[in-house]
């Protein structure tokens, strides 16, 4: 059965070092600490005097100041992995974590899990081809060496940087070597970690490399783990949850997203905060139970995501110069259909061109399969149709050779209705107001990833009334806009009562709208 080494680098809050420890060894695991030789010399001993007395806990034999982006992370993790390996022969795994995370499912659960397979869990992309890095300097985090600390002293770190760029002192990356990024927080089996201890006391040639690269914790062990074990034994993936915002700062966790963080697929998260006592509480309790079945549905990405974007409603930067100019022409008729139940726009625009003959579009700039003739090129991706959306729409009316288009659009797409509304075309809009069952909103959530077939009840019950407020709050915007030539037709009402809203959009006599309207599926789910 596996049996855990926990790897905790850390450096403040030593009461809650304390209660970690406690807790993850009161399972039957063991811990190696490494604090962190800048912070107070009585912090740690308020943590050694605690533990002291706990034979599942082991501290480094030395302690590195540490900073981030630095070689010292790396050089604390093997002091404390050394610490380890020496202390709990029987340790199966070496896991690491800080004093921000915390165990998200059962001691039982995570070691069923490890159990499961005979493997590494540690990403490791390629530092060249994964597009990894998002931000700030990339391939010289290697061929420069880096002695100063970017965060710190930042005049030195980009003066010594452009020396040895106009020096053009670059260096060679081991030949041998694959160079490898990835998340700090992995998890490595024991004889893994005993090959990467043994190559680095043979290799002095590339320890001297990664000292002086640019945040080696990222590439040091996925770079070695990837050279030493077979690929068919690595899982590319960290088993510790956390996000980032879009500011690239780590997603804090607190008190009420417990049964959102035991419902993904992962044995720990982080950043968990240090005010969240009661989420602290709840996890060291749920580690040590027994017997607890775990309905993993993993949308806490695509949750954060979109809760995260309902506070980022505005308008896009400024009119580009290829749109500024590109009007659609003052005698053309744009026909916009506003629904969020997709099926039920694309009925009611089959219907008119059933009953119109007016050519018709689906939801082209909200999905990639939408049938479209070849514009050459423009028309391959969302991005590329967005982005020169008057473009698309002139070419769409001279092939279809008319002066009147109809497609649809997501509620949420007020910027392209503003868009299109400043045109000098005529532009009109049809909402179709829908019922929203409980039902129909779980199906919703799961098809846009937000639940899955596994999401907890009791995450769905706090989930749907927001769905349905971000529904109905996407329909006052386009009514708070007060675009002209907006009519609105509803699912529970007549055929009778549609009509008149339906003819005036289409400007057709009510009889060709009455018949529209009255089509017997048009609602239907």
């Amino acid at each position: 059965m596996a049996k855990i080494a926990f790897i905790l680098l850390c450096h403040k809050d030593p009461e809650g070092i304390i209660a970690q420890a406690r807790q993850l060894t009161a399972a039957g695991d063991c811990m190696a600490i490494h604090f962190d030789a800048r912070s107070s010399p009585a912090e740690y001993r308020r943590i050694t005097e605690a533990l002291r007395d706990n034979p599942a806990v082991a501290f480094a034999r030395r302690r590195h100041r540490c900073g981030w982006g630095e070689w010292s992370l790396v050089a604390a993790t093997l002091e404390a992995l050394r610490a380890a390996v020496a202390a709990f022969p029987d340790a199966t795994h070496f896991y690491m974590v800080s004093g921000d995370c915390m165990a998200i499912k059962s001691a039982e659960y995570a070691h069923a899990f490890l159990d499961a397979e005979d493997v590494d869990y540690i990403e490791s992309f390629d530092f060249f081809d994964s597009g990894w890095i998002k931000a700030g300097i990339t391939v010289e985090r290697l061929i420069y060496r880096h002695w100063f600390n970017e965060r710190t002293r930042k005049r030195l770190f980009y003066a010594s940087l452009a020396l040895q760029r106009r020096l053009k002192l670059v260096r060679a990356i081991p030949a041998d070597l694959q160079v490898m990024i990835g998340s700090q927080w992995w998890c490595l089996r024991r004889r893994t970690v005993e090959w990467v201890l043994d190559f680095i006391a043979r290799r002095p040639d590339v320890l001297r490399f990664f000292r002086t690269t640019w945040i080696p914790d990222e590439t040091f062990f996925q770079t070695l783990v990837r050279h030493l074990v077979p690929d068919d034994e690595i899982r590319t993936r960290t088993l510790t949850f956390l996000m980032f915002t879009d500011y690239g700062m780590p997603v804090t966790f607190y008190n009420d997203h417990y049964d959102l963080l035991i419902a993904q697929d992962f044995l720990f998260a982080r950043k968990i905060s240090p005010d969240a006592a009661e989420l602290k509480a709840r996890l060291g309790e749920l580690y040590a139970s027994r017997g607890v079945q775990f309905r993993v549905s993993n949308e806490g990405r695509n949750l954060y995501r979109f809760l995260a974007g309902r506070g980022r409603i505005g308008r896009r930067f400024a009119t580009r110069f290829w749109e500024r100019e590109g009007t659609l022409g003052r005698e053309r008729e744009l026909l916009i259909v506003t629904c969020k139940k997709w099926h039920v726009g694309k009925r009611l625009l089959e219907r008119v061109r059933q009953v119109t003959n007016t050519p018709v579009i689906e939801y082209l700039f909200h999905e990639e399969s939408t049938p479209l003739p070849d514009l050459g090129g423009i028309q391959k991706t969302i991005e590329k149709r967005t982005r020169h959306r008057r473009a698309l729409m002139r070419m769409l009316f001279d092939y279809f050779e008319t002066d009147r288009l109809a497609f649809c659009l997501d509620p949420s797409a007020l910027d392209l209705m503003q868009d299109f509304y400043a045109d000098r075309c005529t532009t009109r809009m049809l909402e179709i107001e829908c019922t929203f069952t409980d039902d129909y909103l779980i199906g919703h959530a799961k098809r846009v990833g937000l639940a899955g077939d596994m999401t907890p009840p009791e995450v769905m019950r706090r989930l749907l009334p927001t769905i349905r407020a971000d529904i109905i709050h996407e329909s006052d915007r386009i009514r708070e806009a007060a675009f002209p030539h907006v009519y609105r037709i509803a699912d529970d009402a007549l055929p009778e009562q549609n009509a008149p809203p339906l003819a005036a959009f289409l400007n057709v006599p009510e009889p060709v709208a009455r018949e529209i309207a009255a089509t017997h599926y048009l609602f239907s789910d």
